[in-house]
């Protein structure tokens, strides 16, 4: 029995481990881009903003992220662990919404030519991995953590299976918008995350 148990034991602890690691996810329903292709800088017209998912925990789920107006969500792309996608979005004021177990949500201010980074962040659900966005302030861009975070994530584009995906699982989507987002309202402004303008670099 004691040996049983402690086999039991070690088991849980290699996959606390395993989840707790740099592990990447699996790129599904997105296409790894060439360096040739990486998004270097954001249109002299749009602001181009970052969303990469350095940590590997929950590397086993997908993170999927959106814009939302109104009340419409239109897919930016799905972050696997260890992973980064770029978005060029008009300047000024947007709504932004990661799916998992959970839907979560973050405000932005944003001014064209500039460029700026949102951590797709995973947290433990009940039955899979949750998710939430945070900004990274302009002065943590400079930090050697998050230099190195953003190095180690993989450029990531959509494809056509990446909006065929969306389309087939709008339902669901769109579900837990209405469900998470006047809970998210509700919160203090002090704990909605927001980019502001002078995020961006």
């Amino acid at each position: 029995m004691k040996a049983r148990m402690t086999r039991r034991t070690a088991i849980v602890l290699w996959f606390a481990a395993l989840m707790l690691s740099g592990c990447a996810g699996t790129v599904t329903n997105m296409e790894e881009l060439p360096a040739a292709r990486a998004p270097v800088a954001s249109d002299p017209s749009k602001a181009m903003i970052v969303f990469l998912r350095p940590s590997g925990l929950g590397f086993g789920v997908q993170s999927s992220v959106f814009e939302v107006k109104d009340n419409v969500a239109s897919l930016i792309g799905i972050v696997a662990a260890k992973a980064k996608v770029a978005y060029q979005a008009d300047p000024g004021k947007h709504l932004f919404m990661v799916i998992g177990e959970n839907a979560d949500f973050m405000t932005a201010d944003v001014l064209a030519g500039k460029t700026y980074y949102v951590i797709v962040e995973p947290r433990m659900g009940m039955w899979k991995a949750r998710f939430g966005l945070e900004h990274v302030r302009k002065a943590a861009q400079e930090k050697a953590e998050f230099k190195s975070s953003l190095a180690e994530c993989k450029w990531v584009g959509k494809t056509p299976a990446s909006e065929n995906w969306a389309l087939g699982n709008m339902a669901s989507i769109q579900s837990k918008r209405a469900d998470f987002y006047p809970d998210w309202l509700k919160r203090p402004d002090a704990e909605r995350p927001n980019l502001a303008p002078e995020d961006g670099q």
